[in-house]
């Protein structure tokens, strides 16, 4: 026995509505015959008579009847898939699913999601992540659609894009003569220092960076502070605990606010961004606009920022 198919089944259910065939069939827009012949099919599949023909009207029979709500409710179904299919594919509609570092709020989520919201209200957004080996574990995982994550990466599994924003890491202080030019690894050996990704210090760029610099000089840099996350390096640092390092675009507002004093690293410390999908992976087209407009804004802050080449 063949199993029905859905035009069938939405033939059955119009015809059982309107009561004959040629009604069916215009509400379909087929030729009578075709649609006649499509129920006749039907029954002879389920091996069930599913109306009786009057002279006036189609009539169901105790199969039909019984058949009838099964066939609704698979009509139903597939017609709310391709409802489903609909919404995923639009723009306006759907769930933008994206991973980032906890600091980004600070020059690029607010503005992002702000204005991401006025173009396509109807998305949903959802934004998670703590560090960028976190966002490349849950996008690799497919717990995420993308995310926008520090290089270098772990990229198994992952297509990277190429560099859509650069950071530089610079040292801040409360003390001006310590942001006296730029700051080499024996100098910030003898600092008092507050590092911030504590939990994700081995995959952490910069960290990594203040390790091989610090091998390659002979010399041991020892944070006195670690904590998570690079605003409340800065808050200690500005109350005077120790000194840090930040990326510029996370400091750079509290620099100012705080009356504290920055200096670049020598040699520089130079962080780029990208973009990081599932290799194999579909994205929405929803996060896909995300991607767009973040890279947009990204473009905006380079192009605002002052330089990192000096003190400010």
């Amino acid at each position: 026995m063949g199993l029905p198919t859905v035009r069938q089944l939405e033939y059955f259910v119009t015809a059982a509505r309107l009561g004959t065939f040629a009604a069916a069939a215009a509400a379909h827009h087929v030729a009578q015959p075709s649609l006649s012949e499509q129920i006749t099919v039907l029954e002879k599949s389920l091996d069930l008579a599913l109306f009786t023909r009057t002279s006036r009207r189609l009539l169901l029979t105790d199969a039909g009847k019984q058949l009838l709500p099964l066939a609704e409710r698979a009509v139903a179904n597939v017609t709310e898939v391709a409802d489903m299919s609909r919404r995923v594919k639009s723009v306006d509609q759907g769930t933008v699913s994206f991973g980032t570092f906890n600091s980004a709020h600070l020059y690029l989520l607010t503005d992002l999601i702000r204005e991401f919201r006025t173009r396509f209200p109807g998305v949903r957004i959802r934004v998670t992540g703590l560090n960028s080996a976190e966002v490349a574990d849950a996008v690799r995982d497919g717990h995420l659609e993308a995310g926008l994550v520090q290089l270098p990466i772990d990229d198994r599994e992952l297509t990277v894009t190429p560099s859509v924003f650069v950071d530089q890491a610079v040292y801040v202080t409360v003390d001006p003569d310590n942001a006296r030019g730029p700051i080499d690894i024996t100098t910030l050996a003898q600092r008092r220092l507050i590092l911030s990704e504590a939990r994700w210090s081995n995959d952490d760029p910069l960290r990594v960076s203040l390790l091989e610099r610090a091998q390659s000089a002979g010399v041991t840099v020892e944070p006195i502070v670690e904590v998570e996350f690079q605003t409340h390096a800065l808050e200690l640092a500005a109350q005077g605990v120790g000194d840090s390092l930040v990326s510029f675009h996370v400091g750079r507002s509290m620099i100012a606010r705080r009356g504290m004093f920055w200096a670049p690293l020598d040699p520089p410390v130079v962080e780029h961004y990208a973009f990081v999908t599932r290799r194999s992976g579909a994205i929405s087209p929803a996060t896909r606009e995300f991607m767009r407009l973040a890279q947009r804004i990204l473009a905006r802050v380079e192009q605002t920022a002052p330089s990192v080449d000096s003190p400010a």
